[in-house]
């Protein structure tokens, strides 16, 4: 980023300073009161003529025609464009033409943010258009916007590049407004999970951000330092710990958006940081919690869409259900010709190396199984599909399967080959959890940088006894990712993260 001013930058600071020099604050803090919006008169003004006589509105200048004593210009509020038609004697006093011959004519931009107040009618051209009688100055801009220019059939100056678009996203949302559409069904996505767990009485609740252990999840923290209690401190993974102590406690069913940092690499389908909601209730089951979080997708895809089909690349993906729903083993089994029931971890790494898949000694039994499903099986589930009963080496807060104790009663939804859910019977057995936890320690002395921590208290929170529960997560950010038909996560995140901006 260069800080040298361009002659256009250059122009605007000098015609700010004649607003000043003129009386005129080019940034005033007065009220200006706002009657209604660009979407409202397009629709409504067609069905009754007699509309919007009296309108006070706000917005960008994104473009203007002067034609002498007149001039037509579009401006641009939160919804959507709208023109203006703009008369030097209506905005102006007859002994003092300045605002409309200096203003309006030489001084404002296109980018400026003005109010104005008068009536809509329709012009000769059969555009519906407000016709202004007051014009007040609110915002100078001093960067040029990137205005799409077009010659001979060829766009010049579109604000097209990703890195652009996604480092100065207030730039990317004013010249590309239809991406104003994906955040806002966003929103709709996470008020239709939010209703939905609302209208079963679950209570929505907030856990801490900053952990004195990384649990509930494994994988690679954050970590900072606590000054007043001089103590390291990591943001949180994933807020599954806390919310089953709140079931300890008492409560039937809560749940969290959560917002969880995880220190591991960026791609498209993952940002450091990410919205997980995650829910648990008690006296429940991963089948019940199956049939549950297929009923809430489906309602959210209809929250949106006037169907459960979106389109995702390629691929059309049907979210009504019921889901598919498949044995992990017999997934691995389908898609490999390798029986893993019955395989030591020896056997699971000679396995990898001969599917050509990338482990290392620090691997264990569970984390090869997950390089195996995920390098030969994920990709080919592309409508939703749940695979469940996982190996316990996988799953160290899951409860054992009820008729297989080598299993686990954990599921995972699979779309468009990407993992959106996971699930499980919550393990409620402090001498098991405890016992897991110490197998993960195991795996960090041998390298595992993601394996979890033993969480003490945990542990002595599922001494008091914790009913049967069964918890889901689900990535918001993936969610809304299918649901909008975008590729990449920075479509989905207001301010994706990225590399520090260099000056000069």
């Amino acid at each position: 980023m260069s800080l040298e001013l361009s002659e256009q930058e250059l122009f605007r600071r000098q015609s700010l300073e004649q607003m000043r020099e003129l009386g005129i604050n080019p940034y005033p803090a007065n009220l200006f009161e706002v009657n209604v919006n660009s979407s409202e008169i397009l629709e409504n003004y067609p069905k009754d003529e007699t509309l919007y006589q009296e309108i006070s509105i706000a917005g960008r200048i994104m473009s203007r025609r002067i034609m002498g004593a007149a001039a037509f210009a579009v401006i641009q509020d939160s919804v959507g464009k709208i023109q203006l038609y703009i008369k030097r004697d209506d905005i102006c006093p007859e002994e003092d033409k300045t605002m409309y011959n200096t203003v309006f004519k030489k001084l404002l931009d296109i980018g400026d943010i003005i109010g104005v107040k008068g009536f809509v009618f329709i012009t000769k051209m059969g555009e519906i258009s407000i016709h202004v009688k007051e014009l007040t100055v609110l915002s100078k801009s001093i960067r040029p916007l990137p205005v799409v220019k077009e010659k001979d059939g060829v766009i010049y100056d579109a604000f097209t590049n990703p890195e652009q678009r996604y480092r100065q996203r207030y730039l990317d949302l004013i010249v590309n407004p239809e991406i104003k559409e994906v955040f806002i069904k966003r929103t709709k996505i996470i008020n239709t999970i939010r209703d939905f767990f609302n209208e079963r009485g679950y209570l929505e609740v907030e856990t801490p951000v900053l952990q004195p252990i990384p649990g509930g999840a494994a994988a690679r923290p954050f970590i900072t330092h606590h000054n007043a209690l001089d103590i390291p401190l990591y943001l949180r993974i994933a807020n599954e710990l806390y919310l089953k102590r709140l079931i300890v406690g008492g409560f039937e069913g809560v749940y969290e958006f959560s917002r969880n940092f995880r220190n591991e690499g960026m791609d498209r389908t993952h940002n450091p940081e990410f919205t997980c909601m995650e829910i648990y209730v008690a006296f429940k089951d991963y089948f019940w919690m199956m049939d549950m979080t297929e009923e809430m997708i489906e309602r959210v895809a209809l929250a949106i869409n006037p169907n459960t089909k979106f389109k995702i690349g390629e691929n059309e993906i049907n979210f009504s259900r019921p889901y598919k729903r498949v044995r992990m083993s017999e997934a691995i089994l389908e898609h490999t010709g390798y029986d893993i029931t019955k395989m030591s971890e020896e056997e699971l790494f000679s396995a990898c190396k001969k599917m050509n898949i990338e482990v290392d000694s620090t691997m264990g039994k569970g984390k090869l199984i997950d390089e195996i499903f995920g390098e030969k099986c994920e990709h080919h589930y592309i409508q939703p599909t749940f695979i469940y009963d996982y190996p316990k080496e996988m799953s160290p807060l899951t409860k054992e399967h009820r008729d297989n104790p080598e299993l686990t009663e954990r599921f995972e939804l699979f779309v468009n080959g990407k993992e959106l859910a996971n699930a499980y019977s919550e393990l409620n057995d402090p001498i098991d959890q405890l016992d897991r936890f110490q197998q993960q320690l195991k795996l960090q002395e041998r390298g595992d940088d993601e394996a979890m921590f033993i969480d003490y208290d945990f542990v002595r929170a599922l001494e008091y006894g914790m009913p049967p529960t069964s918890g889901m997560g689900i990535g918001i950010d993936r969610l809304t990712m299918f649901m909008t038909g975008c590729s990449s996560i920075q479509d989905v995140l207001f301010f994706p993260q990225m590399k520090p901006e260099k000056h000069d």
